[in-house]
């Protein structure tokens, strides 16, 4: 019992006497101390109230207190939008980037918050893409990579990151593919062994890594596999004697 009087005691309450809204919304039972309130620094208490007052949210949009302006956004019009753009807050910038239309995010491009340009990489118009494609961060750039058209993806090819090559490599035209058929990371070479046009595996059927060398195998033409019956690796091996076998008899039952 005393433990949930404790609780209780916790829950920041506002003095009625002095807001603004005690004559109209608390006597309309539309705020509550303690539960539905703005004028505490209680990010629920604030949202309950907006949920129920959302006329009222533009008084807020430039309020001292980044939760208040922060969910105050989630209810104002286009144009109120637009005036916070410059806020200072990260938070803040974060709502403008999910709310606002498309057409009035380019501003937030070059946000400094890492969590703001990926929401905005994520929707801005594919033709508007390319400005984050040189992003700081991988994670901004991953999703420039995931929406992307695949022929633009070939300034990506280079990328620092190799979960943003991984993409590129999963979604670039397979004409393309021979660009990362060196790539540094095994995981990228399996991709493009996996994806590459068969009669262009023979560079990978010599790459260094087993697992690459296992997947051009699946894949390469009869002709090229004669020489990786003598592979250092037994799986390799194995698969290119299998696929020569098959081919025999396939040769003899005609």
């Amino acid at each position: 019992m005393m433990a949930e009087s404790r609780e209780i005691s916790q829950v920041p309450v506002a003095d009625c006497s002095t807001c603004p809204h005690r004559d109209d919304r608390l006597k309309a039972g539309r705020c509550q101390p303690g539960d539905a309130c703005v004028k505490v620094e209680s990010g629920r208490q604030i949202a309950r109230f907006f949920n129920e007052n959302p006329d009222l949210a533009k008084e807020y949009a430039d309020d001292p207190f980044w939760e208040r302006r922060a969910i105050a956004a989630r209810h104002l019009a286009t144009e109120q939008l637009l005036c916070m753009l410059d806020d200072p807050d990260e938070v803040v910038r974060r709502v403008l980037a999910y709310r606002l239309p498309v057409q009035h995010i380019d501003p937030l491009i070059q946000d400094p918050d890492r969590e703001v340009r990926i929401t905005v990489a994520d929707r801005l118009p594919v033709d508007k893409l390319e400005a984050l494609a040189d992003d700081k961060d991988y994670l901004v750039r991953q999703y420039v990579a995931k929406r992307l058209k695949p022929g633009r993806l070939f300034r990506m090819i280079t990328d620092p990151d190799r979960e943003v090559r991984q993409t590129v490599a999963r979604r670039i035209p397979a004409e393309s593919l021979g660009l990362l058929a060196r790539d540094r990371a095994p995981e990228i070479r399996m991709l493009v062994a996996e994806r590459i046009d068969p009669d262009a595996l023979a560079p990978l059927l010599e790459d260094d890594n087993w697992r690459v060398r296992l997947s051009a195998c699946m894949r390469a033409p009869i002709a090229m596999l004669a020489a990786l019956l003598d592979d250092p690796d037994e799986d390799v091996r194995a698969v290119a004697a299998e696929r020569l076998q098959q081919a025999e008899d396939q040769e003899r039952n005609r």
